[in-house]
């Protein structure tokens, strides 16, 4: 059995979105993930919260929550609200070429999930 190797140390983000969270763990009898906080986001933003979605909306939902953090940074705009209170956003300039890949990417997101939340930002190495 070859011995474990040694994880490296958490970044400031990881440990600032480990924080939120833990501190949304009471609201949901348990630890959200990053997915989950996607979905809840969505939900928020789109204001039609007791009901159920579709497996099409759930992901539209975290399609919307995607834009809405984007829109933190200037990257989209809300444009208009459909028939159904749908919000549509525009995208204004693309994504920089340093979020290329899944975990830049995902790092913005966290970035923008804690100003969502009123959080402060880490620094940035």
């Amino acid at each position: 059995m070859e011995p474990k190797t040694p994880k490296p140390p958490k970044t400031e983000l990881e440990l600032a979105f480990t924080r939120l969270l833990n501190e949304l763990k009471p609201a949901f009898n348990q630890r959200p993930n990053f997915q989950s906080l996607l979905f809840l986001i969505g939900i928020q933003e789109l204001g039609q919260l007791h009901r159920s979605f579709t497996k099409e909306e759930k992901q539209d939902l975290m399609h919307l929550a995607v834009c809405r953090l984007l829109s933190q940074c200037g990257y989209y705009e809300l444009e208009s609200h459909d028939p159904d209170g749908w919000p549509h956003y525009r995208q204004l300039k693309p994504l920089p070429q340093e979020t290329r890949g899944l975990a830049p990417q995902e790092n913005l997101l966290k970035q923008q999930m804690l100003v969502y939340f009123g959080k402060p930002l880490p620094p940035t190495p």
